[in-house]
């Protein structure tokens, strides 16, 4: 049987859930984030089992021991994982491991928009096109989705053309490198939908929690999530941590443990490490990197998980100030009371303060360590490996090889993986600062700047952004030739429908005026 499971906020009608309706609902309908209710063990024979597998064969295990027949039949789970491989440049190996400086290094950047999100995304989209195939949501799913940078493209890439889907992506305006913006509005597919928001990540990301939180709207367009909310994306990211820990111990079988260094904004990719040392893999540590919006630095060293305003920085796919998988760790660490976890999270959602002491704290410091990189020391990284190793980092993975360096993890018989989240094309403004002139890019980048590009501007307004989810939804369903023009640039009309949405009385007036003229 598969494994269920249930909301962090502990509401009655959240719990017990099968793997296709979490997937499917993404957020619960409490606002919390769904976890497992148990995790299934992997023993050490098992484990030694593994070696022989390739990749996608590892994560069809994996998966597995979660996701039963009674889910998805088990031929259609290997057609899924396999299809999602195979999207990779590096197929079969998916993840490669190279050794770099006295460390290895995790490439998790070989896929269609080389990101390490690419690994669960590709999956992602699959498990949805076979739900809504087989009666999920009526076949139809509107996906909205809020990026930094990399969450964006992985999830259009994943979900271009897939049949019952539309996806929607808010991104920052102003907040993405030119590279992730033109992988996002240089696809053509007629389901795919990109917003430049007035405003931070975060604020993308409360509309995206918001419009989720809104039933009527929830359910009339069959909101799907994207983001690493959900539950799949955290689960198929657990095996490249297996993955990498099988082929170090291929090279020297005398390591026992192997400690992370994960780049860390939003908690999704390093909540798939804890989540493997759960299921039994030995990690020793796993490391919080992160840049200048240090939230979660200052919680692993002081306690205090106390919102900051967002530092504009190199690395813009961390510049996050509230991760929203902290959660789901939060919800372990308070011994997976839906009580306590409430509590703390409504403290923390009127206050934007919340600070664990005692116990609690040596509890979280038993399985993570934490540094915080600044932008100096990120140049200084790429500019050292790229002239002592020969090696270009992306600024987000050298904020995860500074913290090595940082917390002297390299001395001794410790064995170090630090993650390559993204190729270091996709930021050449920032690696040039390190780095000039830079390597050549990937001919599937460069081809961007000669692309066709295609998106739409909204205010960080809720009821403006679910009406232009609506709108896009109906055009590309009637197969409008008009949807491709940008709402807030091209059509004066709607945009003043919309205010008049947004504005009540005073603005219905102020549109009927200008629509008249």
């Amino acid at each position: 049987m598969s494994v269920t499971y249930s909301s962090t906020r502990g509401c009655s009608s959240q719990k017990h859930l099968s793997f296709r309706e979490v997937v499917m609902r993404g957020l619960a309908h409490d606002k919390g984030l769904f976890v497992p209710d148990e995790f299934p063990l992997v023993s050490k024979e098992e484990l030694e089992s593994w070696r022989s597998l390739s990749y996608a064969d590892l994560s069809i295990a994996i998966i597995s021991k979660y996701v039963g027949e009674d889910q998805v039949p088990r031929h259609v789970l290997e057609d899924i994982v396999h299809r999602s491989c195979q999207a990779f440049r590096s197929f079969p190996d998916v993840t490669p491991i190279v050794h770099v400086g006295g460390h290895a290094v995790l490439e998790l950047f070989h896929g269609p928009t080389f990101a390490f999100k690419d690994v669960a995304l590709q999956m992602l989209g699959n498990f949805f096109e076979y739900f809504l195939s087989t009666g999920s949501n009526g076949g139809r799913l509107a996906v909205l989705g809020a990026t930094s940078g990399d969450t964006g493209s992985a999830a259009i890439y994943g979900l271009r053309g897939k049949k019952g889907v539309d996806c929607i992506i808010l991104f920052p305006k102003g907040r993405v490198s030119e590279i992730q913006q033109r992988q996002m509005t240089t696809v053509a597919d007629s389901n795919i939908h990109c917003v430049a928001i007035d405003g931070t990540f975060d604020d993308c990301q409360d509309l995206v929690k918001n419009a989720f939180n809104d039933k009527a709207y929830r359910d009339r367009v069959k909101l799907g999530a994207v983001n690493s909310i959900n539950w799949c994306r955290v689960l198929a990211q657990t095996t490249y941590y297996f993955w990498s820990w099988l082929r170090i111990t291929d090279e020297d079988n005398s390591t026992k443990q192997i400690s992370f260094s994960v780049p860390t904004g939003n908690f999704g990719d390093i909540l798939a490490g804890y989540y493997a040392k759960r299921m039994g893999l030995p990690i020793d540590k796993l490391i919080v990197a992160t840049n200048e919006n240090d939230i979660l630095h200052r919680f692993f060293t002081r306690g205090e998980y106390h919102r900051y305003d967002i530092n504009e920085t190199i690395s813009p796919s961390m510049d996050i100030c509230v991760s929203s998988n902290f959660e789901r760790y939060l919800f372990h660490l308070a011994g997976d009371d839906p009580v306590t976890l409430a509590s703390w999270m409504s403290a923390f959602e009127s206050t934007g303060k919340l600070t664990i002491t005692g116990k609690k704290l040596e509890m979280a410091r038993q399985d993570f360590l934490s540094a915080r990189v600044d932008t100096d020391k990120t140049l200084a990284t790429i500019k050292e490996y790229y002239i002592a190793h020969n090696y270009m980092l992306c600024p987000h993975s050298a904020v995860g090889v500074s913290a090595i360096h940082q917390l002297n993890l390299l001395s001794g018989s410790n064995t170090v993986v630090s993650l390559a989240t993204a190729h270091f094309a996709k930021f050449p403004d920032a690696c040039k600062l390190a780095v000039d002139p830079l390597p050549p890019s990937p001919p599937e980048l460069t081809k961007l700047f000669h692309m066709k590009t295609r998106s739409s501007n909204c205010p960080n307004d809720l009821k403006i952004v679910q009406k232009f989810v609506e709108h896009r939804i109906k055009e590309r369903e009637q197969g409008s030739s008009q949807g491709r023009r940008s709402m807030f640039e091209k059509d004066s009309k709607w945009l003043f429908l919309s205010v008049a949405i947004a504005g009540g009385a005073l603005g219905a007036i102020i549109a009927l005026k200008v629509l008249k003229r």
